[in-house]
């Protein structure tokens, strides 16, 4: 691979994976939402950013500029189960009106190109207990996992009547530091405000934590398995963690920086399109890549140094 083009570049994902690649010599460029001034896009290996809607029109301008992509990693899409459900129009057509009109340019312009489609564990759904397997039944929860469901079933449907060459990486529960949104996120933002901080369920419920620099080394490793088969793998660690452990990491590390322990409390009401359980079942995934996963202690005293460093720079 010598050159790739990240849709989303310009979310959590897409920065660390620009910055992965472009360590790795190929030439990233991005397409996206945001204003990205030249000068921070290069910061994260981006070479040419495009800020608009992924569309034939904006694909052909970055075709005539930058000539034709080896990957494309395609993380562009809604960003999360709550703003789906508060804005599901928005997420269709973030996600699946995206993809159509990014595998259709594939087709007809580029069919050479390899296509990493980033899609998500919320295409299960519900109804599980333990490690989730890729040919399980799937059952969305939510807008958010119907979306993904619908990109998945357009990048199947190319691969198999035109020839596209697909690979379909499920993430599960995917953090890390830059991330400034969902669990983490909240727990430290309320600590950082102080008194006890309450959050929504039991805390019992169990999801499978991979940091996202493990993320894009898989992505990078699993591009060159894209084929006309579109191969689906879970990319997770394989291990069960309940939120009530996270938020106990997370206090652990707050009174390690100097400050006081918090309480965490459970108010027991679960948010709409959460399921109780998300868990990778890896096997595949290991047939596909090696990996060594950051530990979940690492990574979450990393990510709570890090919120601690933003607050200070505030100051």
């Amino acid at each position: 691979m010598t050159s790739a083009w990240i849709t989303g570049a310009h979310g959590f994902i897409g920065r660390h994976l620009a910055r992965s690649l472009q360590a790795n010599g190929v030439k990233v460029a991005g397409i996206g939402h945001g204003f990205w001034p030249e000068v921070e896009s290069a910061h994260y290996g981006v070479s040419y950013w495009l800020n608009g809607e992924i569309s034939a029109s904006n694909l052909r301008q970055m075709q005539q500029v930058l000539g034709l992509p080896d990957v494309v990693f395609h993380l562009a899409g809604g960003s999360s189960v709550g703003s789906a459900i508060a804005h599901p129009r928005e997420d269709f057509t973030r996600t699946v009106v995206s993809t159509a009109e990014l595998v259709e340019w594939l087709r007809q312009d580029s069919p050479a190109t390899r296509l990493v489609a980033v899609s998500s564990a919320a295409v299960y759904g519900s109804s599980y207990s333990g490690a989730i397997p890729e040919n399980g039944r799937l059952s969305p929860f939510s807008p958010y996992g119907t979306h993904k469901l619908m990109m998945e079933e357009l990048c199947r449907s190319y691969a198999a009547n035109f020839g596209l060459r697909v690979v379909l990486p499920r993430l599960f529960s995917v953090y890390g530091t830059g991330l400034k949104k969902q669990l983490l996120w909240d727990i430290c933002g309320k600590i950082a405000a102080g008194g006890s901080v309450d959050l929504g369920g039991s805390g019992d419920e169990l999801r499978d934590w991979i940091d996202v620099r493990d993320v894009v080394h898989i992505l990078n490793q699993i591009s060159k398995f894209a084929s006309a088969d579109a191969p689906t793998i879970n990319i997770a660690s394989g291990t069960a963690t309940s939120v009530r452990a996270i938020a106990e990491l997370v206090t652990k590390q707050w009174s390690n920086v100097g400050s006081s322990k918090p309480l965490i409390t459970f108010n027991g009401r679960s948010r709409p399109g959460d399921p109780f359980s998300l868990i990778a079942d890896v096997t595949q995934m290991r047939q596909y890549t090696m990996a060594s996963f950051i530990p979940v202690t690492q990574g979450i005293a990393e990510y709570v140094n890090w919120y601690h460093a933003i607050m200070e720079n505030q100051e």
